[in-house]
């Protein structure tokens, strides 16, 4: 089993939305390195749910990968926003994942908790804060549910 930490701006598609899907594709993701990242991924693998670009950002939730790496279809519509012409079906550039609910933490851990937290010093959140798609350690991962008063 393998950890992970996925963001999604609450605006754009929360917990909550995840919570009445069910389950949804990851699109959108059009950078290498977190497409690398969900290239990983596998059946069964946590994530932890964060929302961006709130105030508080913060981990709010937990979700399950339930389909591994495939083509994004995404790239291949020029109707949509993630369009890229220079991908072809013969040789996509970008994958997605798919995930479903799991919970929804009743606290939430700040990024600020985070930071705070010398047990999360070398977390990737602390450190590459941007990236949309990031691996967590298993260490990483039970403190980050101790924080939020969960356990799995």
């Amino acid at each position: 089993m393998q950890y992970w930490l996925m963001k999604s701006e609450a605006d754009v598609y929360s917990i909550d939305q995840l919570a009445a899907d069910g389950s949804t594709l990851w699109d959108g993701v059009r950078n290498y390195q977190a497409r690398n990242n969900m290239k990983q991924m596998k059946v069964g693998d946590l994530v932890l749910y964060y929302h961006s670009r709130q105030n508080p950002s913060a981990v709010v939730g937990l979700a399950r990968v339930v389909r591994e790496a495939y083509p994004d279809p995404t790239q291949f519509d020029p109707e949509h926003k993630y369009f890229d012409e220079k991908s072809s079906r013969e040789e996509p550039r970008w994958e997605l994942v798919d995930i479903e609910f799991v919970r929804r933490f009743e606290h939430p851990v700040t990024l600020h908790e985070v930071k705070a937290e010398a047990a999360l010093a070398d977390m990737v959140l602390v450190n590459n804060s941007r990236l949309s798609v990031q691996p967590v350690r298993p260490d990483e991962f039970e403190r980050v549910l101790k924080m939020a008063g969960e356990t799995l």
